[in-house]
C-alpha cells in the first residue's frame, strides 16, 4: 500500500464543495449514510485493515507518512460532512420558526431567529415539541422539572415532535413515529430546496438530492433530519456530537438502531414508502399499493396460492 505524503490532496480552506467532488460527496455521505462518524478512528482502522489484508507488516510503513496520509484523508472527509452539518444547522435555526407556528399566527412570546437562548424548555412552544413522548407537558411539575434540569432528558427519550400531529400513543408507540409535518418540512428544506417546503418538489439542478442522483430517502437521512430538528428546537448554541446536554449522538444512534432492526423491516419499509411519497412522489420508491381486484393483483394472488399449495411454509409475497 502506498501513502501519498504530498499535501496537494488536502482541500484548500478557500475551496468550495462545488469545485471539490470529494468534499461534495462527503457532504452527502454525512447527510444520508452516517452523520456522526468518528472519521479519524474510521480511517485509521481502515488503513490498519488494508495492511492486514495485504499481509504487510506495520513496521514497513513510515509512521510519519501514515500520519500525514490519515490527516489528509481525514481533512477531506471531515470537511465535507462537518461543513454540511454546519450549513444545515445554521439554515434550520431560522427556518424552523416558520414551520412550528400555526399559519397566520405569530409565535408568542416571539422567538429570536438568530439566537436560541429562549428556545428549548424555556419556551412554551418549543418545550411542548421537545417534551419526551410519554410525559405530559401540560403538567406544571413536569414542565418545571424539565426547565430546571431536575428531569434530565437522555437521547433515547424521543421528543413528541417525531410523531404525526405530535401525538404519542403509549399503546402503539410505532403509530405515527417519524411522520410529522415538521420533519418533512426540514427534509425538503435540506434535500429538495427551501422553496419546495410549501410546494410540489421539483427536480432542480441545484438541490442536494439532484446533485447526487438521490431519488429516495434513506434511513440515515431521516435520523439525520430528526437530529437537526431536535437541535434547532433546543436552546443549545453549538452542535457537538459528544455534547452531554443535547445528547445528539445517543439520539441519532437510537433512531438508527430501531430503523435498522431486522424485526421491524416491514414497518420500516412502509415508513420509507410514506416518506418517498412526501419527498420524491414521482420516483419508483414511492410505490402505491396494488388496486384491489385489479388484473395485476389477481395474477399475484393466484401465483401465491399456487406456491403455497406446493409449499405451505412459503412466506407471503
Amino acid at each position: 500500500m502506498t501513502i501519498d505524503n504530498s499535501t496537494s490532496s488536502i482541500p484548500s480552506k478557500r475551496g468550495s464543495s462545488s469545485s471539490d467532488p470529494l468534499v461534495s460527496h462527503r457532504r452527502h455521505f454525512g447527510r444520508t449514510v452516517f452523520a456522526l462518524c468518528n472519521y479519524p478512528s474510521l480511517l485509521t482502522n481502515g488503513i490498519l485493515r488494508l495492511e492486514q489484508m495485504e499481509d504487510t507488516p506495520l513496521e514497513d510503513f513510515s509512521a510519519d507518512g501514515e500520519n500525514i496520509g490519515v490527516l489528509a484523508y481525514n481533512l477531506q472527509i471531515g470537511k465535507g460532512a462537518a461543513g454540511a452539518r454546519g450549513d444545515d444547522t445554521k439554515t434550520l435555526k431560522s427556518a424552523i420558526l416558520d414551520w412550528i407556528s400555526l399559519r397566520g399566527e405569530a409565535i408568542q412570546p416571539p422567538l429570536h431567529r438568530n439566537s436560541k437562548v429562549d428556545r428549548g424548555f424555556n419556551h412554551e412552544l418549543t418545550g411542548s415539541l421537545l417534551c419526551p413522548a410519554g410525559l405530559d407537558w401540560n403538567d406544571s411539575q413536569t414542565k418545571e422539572n424539565l426547565r430546571s434540569g431536575e428531569l434530565l432528558v437522555c437521547g433515547d427519550q424521543w421528543p413528541v415532535f417525531l410523531y404525526s400531529h405530535h401525538t404519542y400513543n403509549p399503546e402503539d408507540p410505532w403509530c405515527g413515529l417519524l411522520r410529522s409535518r415538521l420533519l418533512v418540512c426540514a427534509y425538503k428544506h435540506i434535500f429538495t430546496s427551501p422553496s419546495s417546503v410549501d410546494k410540489e418538489p421539483k427536480a432542480t439542478r441545484s438541490s442536494n438530492a439532484r446533485l447526487h442522483g438521490m431519488k429516495s430517502v434513506t434511513i440515515a437521512s431521516i435520523a439525520y433530519i430528526a437530529t437537526q430538528v431536535r437541535f434547532a428546537l433546543s436552546s443549545s448554541s453549538v452542535f457537538s456530537r459528544t455534547d452531554t446536554t443535547t445528547d445528539s449522538e445517543t439520539f441519532y444512534h437510537s433512531l438508527l438502531d430501531l430503523l435498522e432492526d431486522p424485526d421491524k423491516s416491514e414497518e420500516v419499509e412502509e415508513l420509507l414508502t410514506w416518506w418517498n411519497r412526501q419527498v420524491f412522489p414521482t420516483s419508483s420508491a414511492a410505490k402505491r399499493p396494488l388496486s384491489i381486484n385489479s388484473a395485476l393483483s389477481n395474477i399475484r394472488q393466484k401465483r401465491l396460492a399456487v406456491k403455497q399449495s406446493s409449499n405451505p411454509n412459503i412466506a407471503s409475497l
